[in-house]
């Protein structure tokens, strides 16, 4: 289970307050959103003491698997490379000269599986939240104000006005509740944020994780998207 820590964001908020009707259903919507689309393309960034990563790539969130490229932030480039992974293994395939963006069709051999670590790695836990993102129905805006989602700012991102939502209080969050991401016990009600547009569309997540020093950031959009091709050796989703 991922366990999640409080963050903050980087814009200055004026709440928090309750969700209003409306804000409630855009976030009870926002996974669904994503699903509706398909795919989304994504950059994560992964904190790490030791320098960060950076993933460029897709999300294909109705065949819940993502595919990118890795590299190195402030560090060695020994993980740069491609990436593709699902809710259960990772997919890497070494790089001594990794390019900018994954080529839309993974190289037919020179892949390494290993199982996705539910715990103890932050880039795992990052690759997770992320397929996590998309859900094939919406979620209960009534259970929202009930289990502590809040507003707590606005922001513009790439010309888009978005609000900034915190998710349920991860100790009453249940399935079904809009909480994007499932939180553990022990974290806080400020576990995750959302930047959300006016249509429910999610353009930014921050979410803490227990192996990272700072927050993980999730950006939408901010390239094109490119579909998801399978590498050999993924096994079809059902």
């Amino acid at each position: 289970m991922v366990t999640f820590l409080v963050v903050g964001s980087d814009s200055a908020p004026t709440g928090p307050r309750a969700l209003t009707s409306d804000e409630a259903n855009r976030l009870a919507v926002t996974r669904f959103r994503n699903y509706e689309a398909g795919g989304r393309a994504v950059t994560i960034n992964v904190p790490g003491t030791a320098g960060g990563l950076t993933i460029t790539g897709s999300v294909d969130y109705r065949g819940k698997v993502g595919y990118g490229v890795v590299h190195g932030a402030g560090r060695d480039t020994s993980s740069d490379g491609l990436i593709q992974w699902t809710a259960t293994t990772v997919f890497v395939h070494p790089m001594t000269n990794t390019p900018a963006k994954a080529p839309a069709r993974p190289p037919g051999s020179g892949w390494y599986s290993r199982p996705l670590q539910g715990t103890g790695s932050s880039l795992d836990s990052s690759l997770a939240i992320a397929l996590k993102l998309g859900s094939d129905r919406p979620d209960n805006a009534e259970l929202l104000p009930q289990n502590g989602a809040a507003w707590v700012g606005e922001d513009r991102l790439d010309g888009h006005q978005v609000d900034i939502m915190t998710g349920p209080r991860a100790a009453r969050a249940t399935t079904g509740t809009a909480s994007a991401v499932p939180t553990s016990g022990t974290a806080g009600a400020d576990a995750v944020r959302y930047w959300i547009g006016s249509d429910g569309t999610m353009y930014r997540v921050r979410v803490g994780v227990a192996s990272a020093p700072q927050p993980v950031v999730i950006a939408f959009d901010t390239h094109k998207y490119v579909p998801v091709r399978k590498v050999p050796g993924v096994a079809p989703t059902r």
